[in-house]
């Protein structure tokens, strides 16, 4: 593509003059740079693009995208090269990325689901539903991408890295492959992190969703307004909003939405879309009745727990403001059995007289709802036990919170490693430790699977096992690196060794 087309389609404010020539890539990183590409200069939190612009220009670069004002010495070799200023080289990014691949967002409906929790469900619930009603769907987040019924990979430059949304040139590379595949919707898990650093500019969302706001990433965002303000993209850039009334930031979200806004409920009557009469069937899940203007109809999921409510009610919305007849939203919400690692029930040996369940609930927020929903559905004499764990290199303020959590609804934890990366383990634990309650049954194991194994080996007739902060990630992460790990499979076989001994 031509120099002088891709500034132009991307639409942004370039300054300086252009040496008009075809481009064959465009790069952020000055070690792939290749002759005729473009390289845009970005600030991380460990490297300076702009540092590193004589090694992209003796590689072959012939563009070059600065920040404004920063200043480098390294043209003066190269003046053949094009040496270009814009506002934000993150925003100009994303743009140039969307024209280099022929701006496929256009081609799409694309649905954005933002909040700290249960964007990964609700997505999995539109692509259920939207899939009822035949349309041809894709989705993007955390668990997998996928094309119609086809998965497909966004290889991260980062391969330690889990994102919920890719970088911008995985995720127009994406969304080129899924216009070409014919999908009329997209589902997208979009973060805060790719909210913040613009990894979303120029996409024209159909849709914006919000699910929830509690305290998460303070490591990358160090406070909550900017956290707040990071979510309050998605709505300015979207036609339509649905907002969580429910929520303290609702109203936040709600100033910040461009188009028009519709609202959800499990306790306002003055919502748009409201759930009415809620039932939690213990293991058998939940109903309840959704109202609004147009529309009365039953709800009823397998999946229990009253986030269940909130993300089904969510996705309904959606769908019916899109057309969805309710008759097709009941039926595929009935249908669904869950997603992975949310909640999952662990399929055990035969005899095993205990019930373990897999989730990704790794805040305090997301760790209170599941041991709520363990406490929903248990019976009398049955004991909740929760191993658990924090992540390292990340926000540390909620390790304590999460121990406090855990000590005060948890009948017996297991206080454990999950992804430690640079960090050591014990340090981990040792500060999630330090928010139990001194009269609460909790131990200190530090290798994940000697947990699992001893909540199973130690547990008593009917205990509910809740291995808590993993969910669908099937590795551990350490200094030393990734490396395989599967806890249903571990699980199962812990399972089958005990029980089956006592056979």
């Amino acid at each position: 593509m031509r120099l002088s087309k891709l500034l132009k389609d991307s639409g942004i404010d370039i300054r300086g003059e252009i040496v008009d020539c075809e481009i064959t890539d465009i790069v952020t990183d000055s070690r792939e740079a290749c002759f005729g590409c473009m390289f845009i200069c970005l600030k991380g939190g460990r490297e300076d693009g702009h540092r590193h612009v004589l090694e992209a220009m003796l590689r072959g670069a012939v563009a070059v995208i600065l920040q404004e004002g920063v200043k480098t010495d390294a043209f003066e070799a190269c003046p053949y090269v094009s040496v270009l200023e814009c506002d934000d080289t993150r925003c100009a990014c994303a743009r140039i990325y969307s024209a280099w691949y022929g701006e496929p967002s256009k081609r799409l409906k694309i649905i954005g689901v933002t909040g700290t929790n249960g964007k990964t469900s609700v997505t999995y619930m539109l692509k259920a539903i939207f899939e009822t009603a035949l349309y041809k769907c894709g989705m993007i987040g955390t668990v997998c991408c996928s094309s119609g019924d086809r998965k497909i990979y966004a290889h991260p430059s980062d391969p330690l890295a889990n994102m919920t949304t890719p970088d911008p040139r995985q995720l127009h590379r994406l969304l080129a492959f899924m216009a070409a595949d014919k999908v009329e919707y997209v589902f997208m898990e979009v973060s805060s992190h790719a909210l913040k650093l613009c990894k979303t500019a120029g996409i024209d969302f159909d849709t914006a969703i919000f699910t929830n706001l509690t305290p998460e990433h303070l490591d990358f965002h160090g406070n909550m307004d900017d956290y707040k303000r990071s979510k309050e993209k998605l709505f300015g850039a979207s036609n339509i909003s649905i907002i969580n009334a429910d929520d303290a930031f609702a109203a936040d979200m709600i100033k910040a939405s461009r188009g028009k806004v519709y609202t959800y409920s499990g306790d306002e009557k003055g919502a748009d879309f409201c759930a009415e009469d809620t039932a939690n069937d213990n293991l058998g899940g939940i109903n309840y009745t959704l109202k609004s203007k147009n529309t009365i109809m039953k709800v009823n999921s397998p999946v229990p727990g009253a986030f269940t409510v909130y993300n089904t009610l969510c996705a309904s919305a959606c769908a019916l403001l899109h057309g969805i007849s309710p008759a097709i939203v009941s039926s595929a919400i009935h249908s669904m059995n869950g997603v992975e690692g949310r909640m999952e029930r662990v399929r055990l040996s035969v005899g095993a007289d205990i019930s373990v369940f897999v989730d990704y609930a790794h805040t305090p927020d997301a760790l209170e709802n599941l041991l709520n929903t363990a406490h929903a559905f248990r019976q009398a004499g049955q004991r909740i036990v929760l191993v658990f764990g924090c992540g390292g290199d990340r926000d540390k303020s909620k390790r304590r919170v999460m121990g406090e959590i855990a000590s005060r609804l948890a009948d017996f934890s297991i206080v454990t490693s999950d992804n430690s990366r640079s960090e050591r383990a014990e340090d981990i634990i040792s500060e999630i430790c330090g928010g139990f309650d001194e009269k609460s049954k909790y131990k200190a194991i530090k290798d994940r699977r000697d947990a699992i194994e001893y909540a199973i080996n130690n547990s008593r007739s009917g205990d509910i096992i809740l291995l808590a902060g993993k969910g669908h990630e099937r590795y551990e992460i350490d200094f030393l690196g990734k490396r395989d790990f599967d806890e249903r499979k571990i699980a199962f076989e812990c399972a089958e060794k005990y029980f089956g001994e006592k056979r």
